[in-house]
Order: C-alpha cells, then sequence, then structure tokens
C-alpha cells in the first residue's frame, strides 16, 4: 500500500527538522505533489514556516509561498502529528562534543518521537550524517521496542543529505541520491519515493552502513586534501614560493590533480566535522584513523597561523598586535552565504582578540551574531573604517557587495587568506597573500 500511495502521491511525507537539510527537503517533497508535514521544536521556525517566510538561502521564497498557500505544506511542533505520516525524514543535527565524539541526542530523541507514533507500512529515513551503524544499531532497535519488526511491519533506511549552501548548479532536487535501507523491501521504497521528488539519480547501496560510511567519506577525501594544501601553502611561504601560482600551473594537468586551495580553516557542518564520526567509530574495532585527526590537526592550526603573519606583518612595520585596528572582511564560513557555523573566521577573531586587537567585523550577509555570550553587530564598510585599521584581513571570499578597489586604494596593509583580490583582478602593493 506505501508503494502505492507514493506513487499516487497520496503518501503524507512528515519532516523532522526544518534546517538547512529539512526545509529544502520538505519544499521539495511539497513541490512534487505530496502532502508535507514540517516538525520542528523551535517555535519561531514553524510560524515562519505557516506563514510563507523562508531563512533558508537555498529555498526559492516564492516556491515557499506556493506550497504553503496551496495546502501542500504545514509545519507544526506537535509530534502527534507523526501518527497521520506514511514517510518521516530526520533532518536534525549530529553535533559533536568539545572531546569531538557524536552528540546523537537529536536523532535518539527524534527516533522515540516516531516510535511513540509508528504504524505499520511506515518508512523512516535518516539523513541526519552519522557515523556507520547508526541506523541499525542505535535506531531500529528504538523502533522495534514497538513490537513492529522491520523490513515486515515498518522500513527503515539511510539517505545522506548532500546540501551544499550557495551552490548555484547544484541544489536538492537534482543532486544524486544514495540510499541503502535495512533489507531489500526498505531499500526498495526508500528508493521508490526519492525517485518520486528528485531529477537526479537514486544510486543504491547494500545497507545502510554503506549508505553513513559514503557520506564520511565524501567528507574525510575533502578534509584530508585540504590539510595538504594548507600544509603546502605554510611550506612554500617559508621557501617564498606563490603557492596560489602553483596551483594554478598544477591545474593545468588533465588526470591526476584535483585543485584544492588554502585558507584560514575549514568551516560548515560538515567538513569539519563528518570525518571525525568515523574516528569515533573506528576506535571500537581497535583502528586510529591517523590521517584525518592529523588533517584535524593542520586546519585547526590555520586562523592562528593567519594571525601569526598578520602580526609579523605588523612588528616589520613597527607597529603592535596589541591595541591594533584590525577590519575582517567576513565572518560566514563560505562566500554569498550568512552561514556560520564551525566558521574559521570566529577562530580567527578569537585569537586577533587574545592579541589584544581591536577587532571589526565587516560582513555584507550577516548583521549580527553571538560573541561570547552577547550579540555583536558587524561595521559597515566605509572608507574611514579602511583608513583607520592598521590591517585588513579577507576572511571569507565574498566578491559581491564588498568594494575590494576602495580598499586596496585606503588600506595600510592586507592579507587576503582566500586569495579574492587576485581573482578579481585587483592588485596592490599592500596586499600578502597567504
Amino acid at each position: 500500500m506505501l508503494k502505492e500511495r507514493i506513487q499516487d502521491k497520496s503518501a503524507i511525507i512528515g519532516v523532522i527538522g526544518l534546517g538547512y537539510v529539512g526545509l529544502p527537503l520538505a519544499v521539495e517533497k511539497a513541490k512534487a505533489g505530496f502532502k508535507v508535514i514540517g516538525f520542528d521544536i523551535q517555535e519561531s521556525k514553524v510560524k515562519m514556516v505557516n506563514e510563507g517566510h523562508n531563512y533558508i538561502g537555498d529555498v526559492v521564497n516564492a516556491d515557499l509561498e506556493k506550497i504553503v498557500s496551496d495546502g501542500h505544506l504545514r509545519a507544526t511542533a506537535d509530534f502527534d502529528e507523526l501518527s497521520d505520516c506514511d514517510v518521516v525524514a530526520i533532518c536534525v543535527p549530529t553535533p559533536l562534543d568539545i572531546y569531538k565524539q557524536p552528540d546523537l541526542t537529536y536523532v535518539i530523541n527524534s527516533t522515540k518521537d516516531v516510535a511513540k507514533r509508528l504504524h505499520k507500512d511506515m518508512l523512516v529515513v535518516l539523513e541526519s550524517t552519522t557515523y556507520p551503524g547508526t541506523t541499525e544499531d542505535v535506531m531500529k532497535p528504538i523502533l522495534e521496542e514497538t513490537g513492529l519488526v522491520c523490513g515486515k511491519d515498518f522500513y527503515l533506511a539511510f539517505s545522506p543529505e548532500r546540501v551544499d549552501p550557495g551552490n548555484l548548479r547544484f541544489k536538492t532536487k537534482n543532486t544524486p541520491k544514495v540510499v541503502g535501507g535495512v533489507g531489500p523491501e526498505s531499500t526498495e521504497v526508500a528508493k521508490l519515493l526519492y525517485e518520486s521528488v528528485l531529477e537526479a539519480e537514486v544510486f543504491v547501496v547494500s545497507s545502510p552502513k554503506e549508505a553513513e560510511m559514503t557520506k564520511i567519506l565524501e567528507n574525510t577525501f575533502r578534509i584530508v586534501n585540504i590539510a595538504l594544501i594548507n600544509e603546502m601553502a605554510v611550506v612554500a611561504d617559508k621557501m617564498g614560493i606563490n603557492i596560489w601560482e602553483v596551483i594554478n600551473a598544477a591545474s593545468t594537468k588533465p588526470f591526476g590533480f584535483m585543485p584544492f586551495f588554502p585558507g584560514p580553516g575549514v568551516g560548515g557542518h560538515c567538513i569539519p566535522i563528518d570525518p571525525f564520526y568515523l574516528t569515533y567509530i573506528a576506535r571500537k574495532y581497535d583502528y586510529h584513523t591517523r590521517l584525518i585527526e592529523l588533517s584535524g590537526e593542520i586546519n585547526d592550526s590555520m586562523p592562528e597561523y593567519v594571525v601569526t603573519r598578520v602580526m609579523k606583518a605588523l612588528n616589520e612595520q613597527g607597529k603592535c598586535m596589541n591595541g591594533a585596528k584590525v577590519v575582517m572582511l567576513g565572518i560566514a564560513y563560505k562566500e554569498e552565504i550568512e552561514d556560520m557555523r564551525e566558521s574559521p573566521a570566529l577562530k580567527v577573531l578569537e585569537h586577533l582578540e587574545k592579541n589584544l586587537a581591536h577587532v571589526s567585523v565587516v560582513d555584507p550577509y550577516v548583521r549580527e551574531f553571538m560573541w561570547e555570550g552577547e550579540k555583536m553587530k558587524t561595521a559597515p564598510l566605509t572608507e574611514d573604517l579602511i583608513k583607520q585599521a592598521d590591517a585588513v584581513i579577507i576572511t571569507t571570499a565574498h566578491k559581491k557587495n564588498i568594494d575590494y578597489k576602495m580598499i586596496v586604494e585606503n588600506a595600510k596593509y592586507i592579507f587576503d587568506a582566500k586569495n579574492v583580490l587576485s581573482k578579481m583582478g585587483i592588485a596592490g602593493e599592500n596586499v600578502e597573500v597567504l
């Protein structure tokens, strides 16, 4: 019956968690013709969705307004409505604690919420990134405590999210999907669901563990290569070599090389976090993931390295970091978005303040942010602000809404940690590049 309801779009779909993953997924499912109920414990998000007000950059405002007004999408904080759902997708955070151990609190609580309302012929899909084994070893026992049997009475699968905030080419709808179910029946139903929603290929793997490991591999590949190029940048600077020119030259090779670029660290919810899920679970198998941990150490050292380079430049000008006026251009972790999750710019700010610099943050996408328990407002970009600064640090590669030509013409010293100026064809003797 569930297959038929998916095929004729009569299935009711619930999405738990209306953040960067959940809301775009809910929107696409609603646009595909399904009736979708979004669940979130934050009343503010529930209210905004029901009013058709978008708060996620990758969601088109007009799309959200239309599907809400048409009745295809609504949000609620009443989890009892899960009983009405034929399909439930769990898209909640899976953070690391201070010791870089996975915190599955949100996944476990969401699974318990589903278990209380679990019924026959229901499909439950976890999309939150986690370590291999979570779906089968953590979620399945909770759901089966109801007396219902996975594969017989209900279906369970894992399908990793592949959200890239700000990507203009690949969105939720056209990004290939990986699906691994607990048993062939679960895999078949989950595959059918995503094929009914997405325009991209749905790739099937043997079990949830392979699907969970897929996401870990994708971001481990990135963290390791980013660490490699960050280390190369440090070595190149000591040797007086332009690492950006080296990368461009190496990129001319048509095989065996993929360019990665140095910067003040890595940000976002995926790259700095996901590989450490594997580090955690690997210890249970008596294996130490040395390359992942070393990569994390290298990337985590980059914010301090950036501040050290700026401090050295100020010293050469007879100035001290203590009391220096520093302008940071960008606090978001990525260009042209407001997302600050795990932003390395925050760590640069922390090191600047530890060295007693007076810091102003400029970011056209972020008006204010929480800093040390208080709201910190970003500064407007003005000629006077740049003229008065002892140093300007480009920490985010925003290319829009920032007058870089004015900055280069008026700044005493610029440290471009993202090589933005060169990419925009703007040069200046006062510019130093990572």
